[in-house]
């Protein structure tokens, strides 16, 4: 018998008692009992809001669980991440024949014994051609000692030509070769200066972020980004480190970059949550998540926004409300 069942009993057993030698107590005796049934049921009802509540708070933390899983899964596709190798056959371990789970030779492979004469196939000793063997010594000699060609004067050929004996005498070398090489280069050409972003970098982390986000607004988006990366890399306890990285994921926005943009304005959103940033971070993070196809995910980050920054801007609201419906987030 439960301990519950036996305190009752004894309730009664004591009303009862009260009922028969007290008949005045007797109305008192009964809203006794009934206000002790009505606590009862509603400590009943109490438990099964609790059990209720727990049952919900566990599946919304099981379904964030999944929300953030699937983003760093599509985060790691984007940036080239490698599938776990397949485990490997059973037959090759503990003493089994490591050889049996292998399979055949594949179709594309090269075949030397097929192709002997093709680039790459192994040659025998002694089948290639002899190089043709060096000049003497003297003869290299010679030809060093032999006398440069010179220039031909102007006007020599056109005397030649026209038959003045004396101009075709008094031309020094006519019957030798004509140097036909280039005049030397009378001055140099002067290098074009280039600019760098390392060369505008002041070391003053101010100048270094102002200078990199007015390359964004010039729409110079690849000279933007080596900016802001080599700002954070030089300040990366800078309080600036939040707004390099948001204008670091819009110029791979501006650029169609969208998974690079994404794992920028995801670590604005969580890492520096508490910056000016965040919410517009929060909000283009959704944009490119449609613009990559997960419209589910999408939709969950705008509805995510409202919770985690209840005090956005109006423009942050109507941004929101404006890529819920074009992403047809109710639908």
């Amino acid at each position: 018998m439960s301990a519950r069942l036996r305190t009752r009993l004894a309730l009664t057993t004591i009303l009862g008692a009260m009922l028969l030698g007290h008949p005045a107590a007797a109305q008192d005796a009964s809203e006794l009992v009934v206000r002790l049934g009505r606590i009862e049921n509603q400590s009943r009802l109490m438990a099964g809001q609790i059990e209720t509540l727990q049952y919900e708070n566990r599946q919304l933390k099981e379904q964030l669980r999944k929300f953030q899983e699937d983003v760093e899964f599509r985060l790691n596709e984007g940036k080239g991440g490698k599938p776990s190798a397949a485990p490997a056959p059973s037959g090759a371990v503990n003493g089994g024949n490591p050889g049996a789970g292998r399979p055949g030779k594949r179709g594309d492979a090269f075949d030397p014994s097929q192709s002997p004469g093709a680039p790459g196939a192994p040659v025998q000793l002694g089948s290639t051609q002899p190089s043709a063997p060096l000049p003497p010594r003297d003869a290299v000699e010679a030809t060093e000692a032999a006398p440069r060609p010179q220039r031909l004067p102007q006007g020599a050929i056109n005397g030649a030509i026209n038959g003045d004996d004396e101009d075709a005498d008094a031309v020094p070398g006519y019957d030798e070769p004509v140097d036909l090489r280039p005049p030397a280069r009378t001055g140099a050409i002067p290098a074009r200066p280039s600019e760098s972003v390392a060369a505008t970098r002041t070391g003053d982390p101010a100048a270094d972020y102002d200078a990199a986000v007015e390359l964004y607004r010039a729409k110079q988006y690849e000279q933007a980004e080596m900016g802001l990366r080599q700002f954070i890399q030089s300040h990366p306890r800078d309080n600036r480190i939040a707004g390099a990285t948001y204008w670091l994921g819009e110029s791979y926005l501006a650029r169609g970059r969208n998974r690079e943009a994404a794992e920028q304005f995801l670590k604005v959103s969580t890492d520096y949550a508490r910056s000016s940033q965040a919410p517009d971070a929060m909000l283009k993070l959704g944009v490119t998540l449609n613009a990559l196809g997960a419209r589910e995910q999408a939709c969950a980050t705008l509805a995510e926004l409202d919770r985690k920054f209840p005090n956005a801007g109006n423009g942050i609201r109507q941004g929101v409300a404006r890529e819920q419906k074009r992403a047809r987030c109710g639908a």
